[in-house]
């Protein structure tokens, strides 16, 4: 067929990967409230959001890689608040984070159902500039609030959220951290 103004996409290539990618997403979501990750093929998801496989594999290199995804773009905002905020004690930014995690607290509610929680390390190790190329005074200290503000978000969720983000924030702080 001869491609004319009439049988070509409108939208730019940026365009047909933001809609692959929203509905990507949105179709994992979707059956993850019935299924767990492992359950889920990739020939279902694709079917599902109404794109072809290889639009996935343009996008993602897996099922967990969309989820990671989705979770730095809920992020951005935060980052975003917290470079505006950067002068603020680390408490503040505890606090931004459990606050963070309470609006979105369904989808979090999702991840930690279908055991993905492990998916919010990586972010957590970011939000906390955990480098290998740090004085190691710095790179250990850094690793310890780290991995345990990562330690208490995960018992957090598996105690389903009851504390609120202020009093969450304030027990970090009374730790002394």
């Amino acid at each position: 067929m001869k491609q004319n103004r009439e049988t070509v996409s409108p939208m730019s290539n940026e365009g047909r990967n933001i809609y692959v990618i929203e509905h990507i997403t949105e179709s994992l979501l979707m059956l993850l409230e019935d299924k767990d990750i492992e359950n889920i093929s990739i020939s279902e998801l694709c079917d599902n959001a109404g794109i072809g496989r290889a639009s996935f594999y343009r996008n993602f290199n897996s099922k967990e890689d969309i989820l990671r995804s989705y979770i730095n773009k809920l992020f951005d905002g935060w980052k975003r608040d917290w470079e505006k905020n950067n002068n603020i004690p680390l408490s503040s930014g505890i606090g931004m984070i459990f606050r963070h995690f309470e609006d979105h607290k369904k989808f979090y509610h999702l991840l930690n159902e279908r055991h993905l929680i492990y998916l919010l390390k990586d972010v957590i190790m970011e939000i906390m500039e955990l480098k290998p190329d740090l004085p190691k005074s710095e790179a250990y200290a850094k690793a310890f609030a780290a991995y345990t503000l990562y330690g208490w978000i995960e018992v957090w969720f598996q105690r389903g959220m009851q504390e609120s983000a202020e009093e969450m924030a304030n027990l970090f702080k009374m730790q002394g951290l």
